[in-house]
């Protein structure tokens, strides 16, 4: 059996791996500034992380929630905590997809409308609904169209209004931060205006914070800079640092009714354990202010630049958009200089490493980026 060929990869084999620093099966060394996807959210092996993992392995890995779990309600009273959200309440899935799937869902049933406003270049997953909420036509099967989702200009206050006015809106859902779509950063004014027109309507303000939440902004949730609660916050990627798990946060005057949503290995005692012990290390390496002093430094340096068009981002996610005669510095800066970063279509390159990222290793990148811009 050949795998089903999905996927363009580099003809590389990472073999090993610790904080921000991949080898290959040669022993080469890499820089990870792209963490898989924004995954690796304390770096590489970490330790606690580790043995948390390998102490509940010998325990038991997996249980369904058929039983009581009380790793479920530790988690729970932590990521309230350290997110600020203590009075929300949380579902545990697998993905990032899974989350928005279930947020779209539960505001849905919260007040009995179809009507998603979604944005241009937003990316919510590949799964149904979200997939329809995903402004990718070509990733959109024809069973995934709808014509529940509406897309809106993005910071386009106006047309959102409008769009309220034209229809029974049940969910509004915006990434604080557009990664897909260029590391585009949701104004803090339109993050208001999104929770005004919602409260004025009773519909359902989703942010999307599975790339751009987690700390990595230099706020736990980087919708949290505009000052406003959304009503629901769909969470994963950095959640596990690489073991599959993702969530959802729930305002209180959303009232659960059993059935309503389910899931057969979401918050599995492994998954749980993979949880606590990140937002465990965020808070004892205080890596969400490393993400926002680690981050502000790289974005500083980067607009020094001046063959760069744009710099965009906050903490730890950012994206740098290259004119289209240095299209080719991304694929340089992994061959060249074993430095491993991400992309978005045309030419913008993402930078979406460890919230643990140090100096020493943002100078590494800097000095190599230098090379190649020059």
């Amino acid at each position: 059996m050949k795998l089903f060929d999905v996927y363009p990869v580099n003809d590389i084999i990472i073999d090993k791996a610790a904080g921000s620093t991949v080898w290959d099966e040669k022993g080469t060394e890499y820089l990870d500034l792209y963490g898989g996807h924004a995954v690796i959210s304390i770096g590489h092996t970490h330790p606690h992380y580790v043995k948390r993992l390998t102490d509940q392995l010998h325990k038991i890995g997996f249980y369904s929630n058929s039983v009581k779990m009380p790793l479920q309600e530790e988690l729970a009273a932590l990521l309230g905590k350290v997110s600020g959200k203590a009075d929300y309440q949380l579902f545990l899935c697998n993905s990032g997809a899974e989350a928005n799937e279930n947020a779209l869902k539960l505001a849905s049933f919260y007040n009995g409308r179809k009507k998603i406003i979604a944005f241009r270049k937003a990316f919510h997953g590949r799964t149904s609904l979200a997939v329809a909420a995903t402004d990718n036509p070509k990733i959109v099967a024809p069973v995934n169209e709808t014509d529940n989702v509406v897309f809106l200009p993005w910071n386009d206050e106006a047309a959102l209004e409008a769009a309220f006015k034209q229809y029974e809106v049940s969910a509004v859902i915006i990434e604080g931060i557009q990664g897909v779509g260029g590391i585009n950063v949701a104004p803090e004014s339109f993050l208001q205006k999104i929770r005004s027109l919602c409260d004025a309507h009773n519909a359902v303000f989703i942010a999307d914070s599975v790339q751009c939440g987690y700390g990595r902004s230099g706020k736990f949730f980087s919708h949290d800079f505009a000052g406003v609660n959304a009503d629901i916050y769909t969470m994963a990627k950095g959640m596990g640092n690489g073991f599959p798990i993702g969530g959802i946060i729930i305002a209180p005057k959303f009232q659960a009714v059993y059935g309503m949503l389910g899931t057969t290995f979401g918050g599995n005692h492994l998954a749980c354990v993979a949880a606590l012990s990140v937002l465990e290390v965020i808070q004892s390496e205080n890596l969400i202010s490393n993400a926002a002093t680690i981050g502000a430094y790289l974005m500083e340096e980067l607009r020094k630049f001046s063959q760069v068009k744009e710099v965009r981002g906050r903490g730890l996610m950012i994206g740098i958009e290259m004119p289209e005669e240095l299209a080719e510095v991304r694929k340089n800066l992994l061959a060249k200089h074993r430095i491993f970063t991400g992309e978005a279509k045309p030419n913008v390159i993402r930078l979406l490493p460890s919230l643990a990222l140090t100096k020493a290793d943002a100078d590494r990148f800097l000095e190599a980026f230098g090379k190649e811009v020059k």
